[in-house]
């Protein structure tokens, strides 16, 4: 069965869930809490569950009004998309002898012909073979010209001595014919020896060639079989989709997360979404931040563009982070350089996308016939505290250059969601790079990542929380977050932070001091604003 009984007084919300920001309803917390014990309880996959799943419940509604829920996996479990108790896939890609197993297969046979061809001792032997003969050609060329410039230098000789110019001339001429015919010989050898070695990677380029033809056409036949449902019935696959929303290509693994699973069969079986939350069960992966038990919200990579049409005709609920923060801004100081202000949490620091507020739109309206604010640098709409707003092109250039060269002293403050640190200070050193699958995310990445250090004090305790001074040295974005909540740093999220953490009433993140050379007058001023948390 797939659509469980769910027996709680609890009444259900008014509107859908806001899939990409919410605090997950009580009764999904109570549905979550059934499909964790099942978790609990089965045998076959449960080891691999522990190593990092995300996992989903929808509670519906049925034709009669009874209150159920569904559950759902990301991508395959046990090797499976399709186990018990569980929604099945969208579209079951993993059916023996279905289209999508046969070109795997097709595709894995010709990886095996690359590999083959790659490593065959012919292609080795001809490729050793063309670097010889131009080595070979380079040295006795080298040493041809060797003796020329010899033989030139005693024809010079003779000839201020008085010899036979006539003969040195022909002597002269005959090594010049003779480097000629050197090369032309070498030439043909090095172009036989090419035509051998290019002939067998042809064949090799030419598999790889027709292995990301099929690959790509397989790609967007498995996308085509992904017809999304709307709460209207209406149908669109996923290349429709994403070419509407994104102007490309879906991404891999798009449609395979729980929140299209979910909708998707509830559409298909008559019954009426509710209410939806995601949590992840197991061990964090080593670059992404994920947390045992802890809900997230959907990604926007991949299911962003599914969603919006997957909700159409839902009563769903407005973005949390679409509300108006204000639209004030404190200017804690300012001069005919420069402004300092007080970002509050929630604003975004320069325009995004639509007409909400940011620092510097309201900057420009009080600057008005003035100036225009030039921004020097910026702070996650989440977090609050001080920002240094250039007004003039040359202040601007120089505080710029300050920040890039680490000239700016800064501080924040931050209110950590665990009731101790077992090292009271420290520096943490993490490299971060963007999640392209699920933006604004950042992941530690050893191999590709940005450098990104931070110092860290504890400034005490209250209740369960810690709170701790932070001294970013870099700038990344998502830089203190990332360095609090991964393991190999405090391991210890912001309070409110629904990226990496819990959420709360906001992120308990404050930018509170901020010290620079004023582009002006050369003095180094320092500007401080706490925060009461």
């Amino acid at each position: 069965m797939r659509f469980h009984p769910l027996r709680s007084a609890i009444a259900p919300p008014p509107r859908f869930t806001y899939p990409f920001c919410y605090e997950p309803h009580p009764l999904c917390l109570a549905a979550a809490a059934e499909v964790q014990r099942h978790i609990m309880q089965s045998a076959g996959w449960r080891e691999e569950a522990d190593r990092g799943k995300m996992f989903g419940v929808l509670v519906a509604a049925d034709g009669d009004g009874a209150i159920g829920y569904l559950a759902a996996y990301s991508g395959l479990l046990g090797g499976s998309n399709d186990l018990p108790f569980f929604v099945p896939a969208v579209y079951d890609m993993m059916q023996p002898g279905g289209r999508f197993r046969e070109g795997e297969a097709e595709i894995t046979a010709i990886n095996r012909r690359i590999e083959a061809l790659e490593g065959d001792g012919a292609l080795r032997e001809a490729k050793e073979r063309l670097a010889q003969v131009t080595a070979d050609a380079e040295r006795e060329v080298a040493l041809h010209k060797a003796a020329m410039a010899e033989a030139k230098r005693r024809r010079d000789e003779l000839r201020a001595g008085g010899s036979d110019s006539e003969a040195l001339t022909r002597e002269s001429q005959y090594m010049k014919a003779e480097l000629r015919r050197l090369k032309k010989r070498h030439e043909a050898a090095i172009e036989e020896a090419r035509r051998d070695a290019d002939s067998r990677l042809r064949v090799i380029e030419g598999l790889k060639e027709e292995r990301r033809r099929r690959s790509d056409e397989l790609q967007r036949w498995l996308f085509e079989q992904f017809r999304m449902l709307d709460a209207n019935g209406r149908e669109r696959d996923l290349n429709d989709i994403f070419e509407a929303e994104t102007g490309g290509a879906p991404p891999s693994g798009a449609g395979e997360c729980c929140a299209p699973k979910l909708l998707q069969y509830a559409y298909r079986h008559g019954l009426r979404p509710l209410c939806m939350a995601e949590f992840w069960w197991g061990e964090s992966p080593r670059t992404e931040l994920r947390r045992h038990l802890h809900y997230y919200p959907a990604c926007r990579g991949k299911c962003l563009p599914i969603l919006k049409h997957m909700m159409q005709g839902l009563d769903v609920d407005p973005d949390p982070l679409a509300s108006d923060p204000g639209s004030r801004v404190e200017v804690v100081y300012e001069d005919a350089a420069l402004a300092v202000v007080l970002k509050p949490s929630g604003l975004l620091s320069v325009p995004g996308r639509g007409d909400r507020p940011s620092v510097e739109s309201l900057l420009a309206e009080r600057w008005a016939g003035e100036c225009t604010p030039l921004m020097v640098h910026r702070l996650d709409m989440d977090t609050s505290g001080l920002l240094v707003v250039a007004k003039t092109v040359q202040a601007q250039r120089l505080l710029r250059a300050q920040f890039e060269g680490r000239g700016v002293s800064k501080r924040y403050v931050a209110l950590l969601d665990a009731p101790r640190l077992p090292i009271p200070e420290g520096r943490i050193s993490l490299p971060l790079r963007p999640d392209l699958t699920d933006r604004p995310r950042q992941m530690v990445d050893e191999v590709h990542g940005r450098e990104a250090v931070t110092y860290y004090r504890v400034a005490g305790s209250k209740g369960d929380h810690t709170r701790v001074f932070l001294h970013p040295i870099t700038g990344r974005t998502h830089q203190l977050r990332v360095h609090c909540a991964h393991p190999l740093g405090l391991n210890a999220p912001i309070l409110g932070d629904a990226l990496y953490g819990r959420r709360a009433e906001r992120l308990y993140l404050h930018a509170e001091r901020i010290e620079f050379v004023h582009p002006e007058t050369g003095r180094r001023v320092s500007f401080r604003r706490e925060e009461e948390f």
